[in-house]
């Protein structure tokens, strides 16, 4: 993929779910949409997935087939490509961008994430996510609290050095 998602803001929802997408978020799409070109809207997927997740997770064309293609090369009928094309095909939309850079969430993605007035975009590498604002502050509060176990001059791409998470 030649492009990342990257940043975070919050945009107005509004009666008939319609967000504006971030537009550098726009670009990573449109570059990452085989079927895109000059004047056409692009194509991405929602991943809404199961109860464990409060936010609704963005991929682009290219990452949901690389993400698809994996899924494929596991058993046919193994547990883990059951639990997976159920949560990315099954729990999962393709949305197309309007022409006026939104997306029309469904009263279905907002409720599922307690989505109403506001949205908030981060970026996550391949993929962004859309949370409901004060969600997304109490799981930034525990990321923060997980980052003061560390010194004043703790350089954060030493984490990229300490191999697997345990």
């Amino acid at each position: 993929m030649a492009r990342r998602f990257r940043g975070e803001s919050v945009h107005k929802v509004d009666a008939k779910g319609r967000v504006s997408i971030p537009a550098p978020y726009r670009r990573v799409l449109e570059e990452n949409d085989p079927d895109w070109a000059q004047g056409l809207n692009p194509n991405l997927v929602i991943v809404y997935g199961g109860k464990s997740r409060p936010f609704l997770e963005g991929y682009s064309i290219t990452a949901m087939n690389e993400v698809d293609d994996r899924i494929a090369a596991l058993p046919r009928g193994s547990k883990n490509r059951r639990l997976l094309e159920r949560m990315f095909s099954g729990q999962a939309v393709q949305i197309q961008v309007d022409e006026t850079g939104r997306l029309v969430l469904s009263q279905k993605l907002r409720d599922k994430i307690g989505i109403d007035t506001e949205a908030f975009f981060i970026a996550s590498g391949d993929t962004f996510q859309i949370w409901q604002p004060g969600t997304y502050a109490k799981h930034d509060a525990r990321l923060q609290e997980d980052l003061e176990e560390f010194d004043e001059d703790f350089d954060p791409l030493i984490l990229l050095d300490a191999g697997p998470e345990e």
